[in-house]
């Protein structure tokens, strides 16, 4: 793309008269641009066919075209015939020319087709779909400053994100996570009482009620329609027995039972106010109790930030979790890249005598903290 003769012609644009661009650097800039703008367009059509089954009937099927996907998934040949073209374009699918068929290569459909592979991402796409329905609520909540609650938000940003961070806690939070805290597996193993404080749809609940057959868990989140998406997770699992979930906020969960491990899974920076929240739950637990905090992954400093994970986490962050925190009490507004440092402060300042992160992943840090 020769940008050059339409960045030196007419009258100086709010650009140019702060500074001459560099036609090199705009034509960079234009490329890397559409690239943005086709990932935009594609997440729409990668929707379109796990709603339809197109990537579970392409995975493992080697090569095929339009007529034979259409025929297997009951759809209508030409729509397909240009889906496959865009998902070839976008990389997603490998195109033969000489033959005219298209195949899922084995690492793509790790990402899109396998929900028990560790690389599984298509709760991402929900999430996205979500925000573009929300965007004019989203945009008011800029002037108005009050926030966006999570109750208020479209319901496919429950599910998504429910779905998007199970990968996660499918492969790391008992194989990794639970065994980095100091003695808890130990107490799981024998018997245990678990609060899973913010579950949403239960993922997280479920699992460490799969794992642990000796203790008992309950989930609390305020929404209460994600309490009964989670109970009959539970059901759905056959883990009912063990696993139950209350309609409750982080500051509403008893103080009377004793817990031994308080779980938070992505969203003590969703709280207005963490400090009071995580004071609180100091309290639901035992002397030697054990306080989980899963957040995302972040560095303290922005420019440490400035990379393909925090590119995604800080556009979540604007569009969901800063508003949620900000339709609050308190409307700390931590966001989702607050970085160790901040978030060791909100628990040294709500009483917790030891923190520490105990394991990290691309996605995810897990903070340790005791009374």
């Amino acid at each position: 793309m020769d940008t050059a003769a339409t960045t030196t012609q007419g009258p100086p644009t709010t650009a140019t008269a702060a500074g001459a661009p560099d036609p090199a650097k705009l034509d960079a800039f234009i490329g890397r641009f559409l690239g943005d703008v086709g990932a935009l367009m594609t997440a729409a059509t990668v929707l379109v066919g796990e709603r339809l089954g197109l990537w579970r009937a392409l995975a493992g099927a080697g090569p095929v075209d339009s007529v034979e996907l259409a025929r297997r998934t009951g759809t209508a040949e030409r729509a397909v015939r240009e889906w496959l073209a865009a998902q070839a374009a976008a990389g997603y699918l490998d195109y033969d020319p000489r033959s005219e068929r298209y195949t899922l290569p084995p690492e793509q459909a790790l990402v899109f087709a396998d929900e028990a592979s560790p690389a599984y991402m298509m709760g991402v796409f929900d999430i996205a779909a979500s925000v573009w329905r929300d965007e004019p609520r989203i945009t008011e909540s800029f002037r108005h400053g009050r926030g966006l609650g999570w109750h208020e938000r479209d319901a496919c940003l429950f599910c998504g994100t429910e779905r998007f961070f199970r990968t996660s806690y499918n492969h790391q939070l008992v194989q990794n996570w639970l065994p980095a805290l100091g003695g808890v597996v130990g107490k799981l193993d024998a018997g245990a009482s678990v609060a899973d404080v913010g579950c949403g749809h239960g993922a997280s609940t479920v699992i460490m009620g799969r794992a642990y057959p000796n203790s008992r868990f309950t989930g609390f989140d305020y929404h209460a329609a994600s309490v009964a998406a989670a109970r009959e997770a539970a059901e759905r699992a056959g883990v009912a027995s063990r696993v139950a979930f209350e309609t409750a906020a982080a500051k509403e969960v008893p103080t009377d039972r004793g817990f031994d491990l308080v779980c938070l899974f992505d969203c003590l920076h969703d709280m207005g106010n963490p400090v009071g929240a995580a004071a609180h739950l100091r309290r639901t637990l035992k002397p030697d109790g054990t306080l989980m905090v899963v957040e995302p992954m972040a560095r303290d400093r922005v420019e440490d930030n400035l990379n393909p994970v925090g590119r995604v986490y800080y556009a979540a962050s604007t569009l969901v979790c800063t508003p949620a925190s900000l339709s609050q009490e308190v409307g700390a507004a931590l966001g989702a890249q607050a970085g160790p440092a901040r978030l060791t402060e909100v628990l040294r300042q709500a009483g917790y005598g030891r923190v520490r992160i105990a394991a990290e992943t691309p996605f995810n840090m897990v903070l340790e903290a005791r009374p």
